[in-house]
């Protein structure tokens, strides 16, 4: 998760991203943001992230991110 936190915080450094969820809905991550983001955690944690996973919900919060790629991990 600490590298999660990470590399969020290379992209908005001013965002609390421990507490925030609504990332999405309060437009704090915009399209850039988010493929920026789908290549830092594929290098990261060397997961597929599919188009389907492309939803609000699992970049509304550093915690449902977390989630994603662990469900990504096992599949």
């Amino acid at each position: 998760m600490e590298e999660l936190l990470s590399i969020l915080r290379e992209i908005h450094p001013d965002v609390d991203f421990e507490t925030c969820n609504t990332l999405i809905d309060d437009q704090i991550l915009d399209s850039i943001d988010i493929v920026t983001l789908v290549a830092e955690i594929s290098d990261a944690f060397d997961v597929e992230v599919p188009p389907e996973a492309l939803v609000p919900e699992n970049f509304n919060s550093a915690k449902a991110l977390w989630e994603m790629i662990q469900q990504l991990d096992e599949a």
